[in-house]
């Protein structure tokens, strides 16, 4: 199998992992999203310490990482707090498809962080996405409305977080100390919330959000080895196969069908990652299209 193919497998795989994991918060019930969140997060911190504590470098961060790391750590908890939120309230396959809004938003972050130059498709492609999202929050003066907002602003937190994510990685900081930074802040910035809003939890809902979290840090591993094998530009576009397979979770186990209008979005939203990543891989080299 080539390099490609290998990324491409792993994608999928964390695609599956992703959507396993919203399966599982969801199925986990009635129980404060603070606390979902903790154990989620404390899974993967504890799992993360012990691949840094295996390496030679051991828990060393670079002095120059700690701002950028706040960062991507806020970020990404304000974004993963959203998520889980809209997870409860909203059809999972609903909530996925507004959280992989994030790339959209990296896209946008990227020009005020990264101070990147964004091509006329690339704006085309954010364009296309939000108003595809139109369709899945469905604005009115409901609390579905409210809810959708959310998880759109989950996705939202998770693009900058990713945009913090890529800056990281032109500095030379390691994967899994990022990794391991995002999943500690998380858990102490949840910890007190746990605490104050505890509420007993049944056996079957433990091993619920034991298994979200290891679903999460086998998201994140396979993750991590897909853009190894490929470059992001080339594979990224497989990630949206966690929408499919959460549609497919809800459908089967939780009798969830999501309405015509939340179809149309998902086929707007993918639809317009998938043209961003033809052009990336195919159009720009053509010259059917070009740069701006």
């Amino acid at each position: 199998m080539s390099q490609k193919n290998q990324g491409i497998l792993f994608i999928i795989l964390a695609g599956f992992f992703f959507a396993l994991m919203s399966f599982f918060v969801r199925l986990s019930g009635d129980l404060p999203t603070m606390q979902k969140a903790f154990f989620r997060n404390a899974v993967a911190a504890i799992a993360a310490v012990i691949m840094l504590m295996r390496t030679e470098e051991k828990l060393h961060i670079k002095k120059k990482s700690w701002p950028t790391l706040f960062l991507r750590s806020a970020c990404g908890t304000i974004g993963l707090i959203c998520n889980f939120y809209a997870l409860d309230k909203m059809n999972i396959a609903d909530a996925n498809i507004l959280n992989k809004l994030s790339p959209f938003f990296a896209i946008v972050f990227s020009i005020f962080i990264l101070k990147e130059k964004v091509n006329k498709v690339e704006w085309t492609a954010v364009i296309i996405a939000f108003f595809g999202a139109l369709f899945v929050v469905k604005p009115s003066f409901q609390m579905e409305f409210v809810y959708a907002l959310i998880g759109v602003l989950g996705g939202l937190g998770a693009g900058m977080a990713y945009t913090f994510v890529r800056k990281l990685g032109n500095q030379g900081e390691r994967g899994p100390v990022i990794v391991m930074c995002f999943s500690v802040f998380s858990s102490i910035v949840t910890l007190p919330f746990l605490i104050v809003q505890y509420k007993p939890m049944s056996v079957a809902q433990v091993l619920s959000l034991l298994a979200a979290g290891c679903c999460a840090m086998g998201g994140q591993l396979c993750i991590t080895n897909a853009y190894t094998k490929a470059p992001a530009r080339e594979i990224s576009v497989f990630d949206y196969t966690q929408v499919i397979f959460a549609a497919l979770l809800g459908l089967v186990f939780l009798g969830q069908i999501p309405d015509i209008w939340s179809l149309v979005g998902y086929v707007v939203i993918i639809g317009s990652a998938v043209f961003k990543w033809w052009y990336m891989n195919y159009g720009n080299k053509s010259g059917e299209l070009k740069h701006n």
